[in-house]
């Protein structure tokens, strides 16, 4: 009886171990995903008005995690029923992320009147409550949208990882990424947001000596700051949608994939040239293929608008 205890508990450290291995392995390998998709959401609240910044964050992060909770048992199904439609279905959230860059891209041209433009969630003295609350529920069905194709690339690249594990393993890993990546981005996103406000508490602080004066002095630093790091994460998040869209795009397309490879490999003299090559490549085709979604989508538009008409 003790022996056979002993033998069961060993088994479970193991598996448990295996797990932690595979969780670590999971997460090195989505770095660079969690690195966009936290540009991305915290590009998406910026024009918020400073009392709703951590509402919206948590209505995204609730959206986030129900994005997980629907994405990780059908990644699970799909991988058990249907491995080869799970390319395709990443190629098409893909294109969407490459769509949804050069709409940002080009918001302004296509947009002139800017009836959407997210600066004027800021100007509550121009807007009724009806128009903001309609306003900011876009932002926040945007994100949310923008975080599922994300999430997917995630639990893609988890599935990858753990794919000749034991079926539990597979399920324990994915669920231990997708909450520590949904906590992760969330929480950063939202220090990110109130990051002025900090610093108006701090370079209000009233009281005498040099431990003061260098909080007054990190407050109106971190005021200064804000502004400009809201509006890099901004860039940023855009230049990620074209990044990462344009990667999967590369990665379910063997030829590009391939070809890009080749290049790189080519360029062995510079090694900064093998990590840019592929990066730009990316990017490039991220950009060429959200201009051709963008184009498709407005052309049946204008087709739809001449039904109308007619």
């Amino acid at each position: 009886m003790a022996t056979s205890l002993l033998v069961l508990l060993d088994d479970i450290a193991t598996v448990l171990d295996d797990i932690a291995i595979l969780t670590k392995v999971a997460a090195r390998k989505t770095a660079g995903v969690l690195g966009d998709d936290l540009a991305v959401n915290a590009e998406q609240v910026t024009g918020v008005r400073a009392e709703r910044e951590l509402p919206v964050v948590w209505a995204v992060f609730k959206g986030s995690l129900l994005n997980k909770l629907i994405l990780v048992p059908a990644a699970l199904l799909i991988s058990f029923i249907a491995p080869w439609a799970i390319t395709p279905l990443l190629m098409l959230g893909g294109l969407f992320l490459c769509y949804e860059g050069i709409e940002k891209l080009l918001h302004k041209r296509l947009h002139p009147a800017g009836d959407a433009h997210p600066a004027r969630l800021a100007n509550a003295s121009s807007e009724t409550d009806l128009d903001l609350q309609a306003l900011e529920k876009k932002k926040i069905n945007g994100a949310i949208r923008t975080d599922f194709i994300l999430s997917a690339e995630i639990v893609a690249i988890t599935l990858g990882i753990v794919a000749d594990a034991p079926f539990a393993s597979q399920v324990l890993v994915l669920t231990g990424i997708a909450l520590l990546m949904t906590v992760g981005v969330y929480g950063l996103v939202g220090g990110i947001v109130k990051l002025d406000d900090a610093g108006l508490y701090l370079s209000r602080l009233t009281g005498q000596g040099a431990w003061r004066d260098m909080q007054r002095a990190l407050g109106r630093g971190l005021l200064g700051a804000a502004p400009y790091l809201m509006k890099t994460l901004s860039v940023v998040g855009m230049i990620a949608m074209f990044l990462v869209g344009g990667g999967i795009l590369v990665h379910g397309l063997p030829v590009l994939h391939h070809g890009i490879e080749f290049l790189a490999e080519a360029m062995h003299a510079l090694p900064a040239a093998q990590m840019l090559v592929p990066m730009l490549a990316n990017g490039l085709i991220g950009i060429i293929a959200g201009a051709l979604v963008l184009s498709l989508v407005t052309g049946v538009q204008r087709l739809r608008k001449r039904d109308a008409s007619d």
